[in-house]
């Protein structure tokens, strides 16, 4: 594919990646040439390719765009295509860029212009009657754009200032062939399909309410699962020697200070006033187990300390930016904060990551590795950051362990290991991290006693599996369907009564079934069989389903009938009791 450059030079792409990202960002050229046909008085922001498609910001004024107005973009758009525009760049001085962004009356353009530095030099391209400023490279003709779409719009503050106006976001997605897009397409439908809020509304997981945007609140199904996570975690960690506590959820700005999340994280931290004075509500678990270890003194001894806590934690989200579980204002997060000396550093990564493999083993979750380095806006010494960042890749190596290096995208008090998640769509989620920090340790003034009976710093680790436990809820009801493993199910078998006659001996199943802790319920309504089936299995999507009529009732067995095969089995309820027990016990 021959793409064009800002300096007029032609080149043929052999990247897919990069020739996918030309691809998107002159189809989000093309959408702006659509929009500006129809809405003369559009005025644009940004526009580029994303990894998954591409937008364009656009201020509309009053007017509100409908599905309607988005296929009628979509249409322009096709018709520009056919019209196999010639696309061509320009460069033009700071003094004439302006000038022509005003006579083009695109503010957005020319504020743009202004954070450029003096001396820059603006490249922009033509096709047709539309100027767009940009630094390329693009399709050589408007016809080459073979495959694209328009899916949605939202809001989107200029420069994701939330002081400044909230502009239209048009989204696409675009992709070399139809094919390529008719399959991503698919994807989508599946996914919607999938939609944790979907199925979280129909099999009465949890809910969202006006009265607490983006703070969820888990119904008894819902807590079922989200308790069957937390027993989960609980053995794991005590079986790997870690003690849980819980800290308070509201501190005061002083700690926030020394931790140094006042300076770096204040606009996301809720705060309010006690007795004169500024309390906070904890956006993060690790001040609070930082004053936990510092309640009394340490010897070399006891380390390595692995101390866990599944601490809900509030942060501020932009409204708009909420979406199901996946973006929440309070959440769980299943940390767990590691006190160690120097030399314990590499064993202890070593156990975190072997913890978190078979977290994400246990879900059928394959993942890649992603190891973020010291950011611009760090605190600590050059010599404590390499020290950090040497431990992790040593951890790491000697592992055998590939990863991916993220320079510049560490916490702002250490270095990071990042675990990022496949579901069964093949979509990417990052959950899992470890964190060295020797930062928390030393605004705290943290100590140990070592073997000569000296004072020492220890180092510190801050670690999650599931990251958040509600987002984790939302990544696997949409990666199982709502098809929940037994274990996880928040009911693992449902009764159903064919008729009155065998009431009796369906409460005795009932009965024993909780007797036996298996989370149940009885279906005993007037309605045929076949209804209650298709309702357990498809829309609450209970693993099993015992079918209790008069043939039941007179043998004394049940039938089993099963969610994943749509298979009915005769067994007595001893069998099925060991066998859902089995399941239960093993996590199956």
């Amino acid at each position: 594919m021959k793409v064009i450059y800002n300096d007029g030079t032609v080149k043929e792409t052999v990247d897919k990646e990069e020739e996918l990202h030309i691809i998107r960002h002159t189809a989000a050229h093309v959408m702006a040439q659509a929009i500006k046909r129809l809405y003369p008085h559009a005025d644009f922001a940004y526009g580029p390719a994303t990894e998954k498609g591409f937008y364009y910001d656009v201020d509309l004024g009053d007017t509100k765009l409908t599905d309607e107005d988005l296929a009628a973009i979509e249409k322009e758009m096709k018709k520009i295509v056919k019209e196999n525009l010639p696309i061509k760049p320009f460069i033009l001085d700071r003094e004439k860029a302006i000038a022509l962004m005003e006579e083009r009356k695109e503010k957005y353009k020319v504020e743009h212009i202004g954070d450029l530095a003096e001396d820059a030099v603006i490249s922009f391209y033509q096709q047709g009657d539309y100027i767009d400023m940009c630094v390329g490279p693009h399709l050589c003709y408007t016809k080459a754009l073979k495959a694209f779409k328009i899916v949605q719009q939202s809001g989107a503050y200029w420069k994701n200032d939330k002081n400044n106006k909230m502009l239209t976001r048009i989204n696409g997605i675009a992709f070399a062939t139809q094919e390529e897009l008719d399959n991503y397409l698919k994807l989508m439908e599946e996914a919607e399909r999938r939609d944790h809020r979907k199925i979280g509304k129909e099999m009465g997981l949890f809910m969202m309410s006006d009265e607490g945007p983006g703070f969820p609140f888990f119904l008894p199904k819902g807590m079922a699962l989200k308790n069957a996570l937390i027993d989960y975690w609980r053995d794991i960690h005590y079986r790997d020697n870690y003690t849980e506590v819980s800290t308070p959820m509201i501190m005061n700005r002083h700690l926030w200070e020394t931790s140094g999340h006042w300076d770096h994280y204040k606009d996301n931290m809720y705060s309010t006033t006690i007795d004169e004075e500024t309390y906070c509500i904890k956006p993060m678990n690790c001040p609070g187990g930082v004053m936990v270890y510092r309640s009394q003194p340490h010897s070399y001894r006891e380390l390595p300390m692995r101390v866990g806590e599944l601490g809900l934690v509030h942060r501020h989200e932009l409204k708009g930016a909420l979406h199901g579980l996946f973006r929440v204002r309070c959440f769980t997060q299943d940390d767990a904060h590691i006190f160690m000396r120097r030399d314990q550093i590499t064993e202890e990564i070593m156990g975190v990551v072997h913890l978190i493999n078979e977290v994400y083993t246990k879900f059928g979750f394959k993942y890649f590795i992603e190891l973020s380095t010291r950011p611009e806006d760090s605190m600590g010494s050059d010599e404590d950051w390499e020290a950090a960042t040497e431990g992790l890749k040593g951890a790491l190596e000697k592992l055998g362990l590939p990863y991916i290096l993220n320079e510049g995208d560490g916490a702002f008090y250490g270095p990071k290991i990042d675990f990022h998640l496949e579901d069964s769509l093949g979509r990417t989620w990052q959950c899992g991290t470890i964190q060295l920090d020797f930062q928390m340790p030393l605004n705290f003034q943290l100590e140990y006693t070592d073997e000569k009976g000296e004072k020492q710093r220890p180092i510190m680790i801050h670690r999650v599996c599931f990251g958040s436990i509600e987002r984790f809820i939302g990544i696997i009801t949409e990666h199982f369907a709502g098809k929940f493993p037994v274990w996880l199910a928040p009911v693992q078998a449902k009764v159903l009564l064919v008729s009155e006659k065998s009431a009796d001996y369906a409460e005795k199943i009932y009965a024993r079934l909780r007797d036996e802790k298996i989370r149940c319920e009885l279906d005993a309504r007037n309605e045929k069989i076949g209804y209650m089936i298709r309702e357990a299995q498809m829309v609450e999507r209970v693993p099993y389903m015992l079918i209790i009529g008069a043939k039941e009732a007179e043998e004394g067995n049940i039938s089993v009938r099963y969610r994943d095969t749509g298979e009915t089995v005769t067994m007595s309820l001893d069998e099925f009791v060991a066998k859902i027990k089995g399941e239960i016990k093993d996590r199956i």
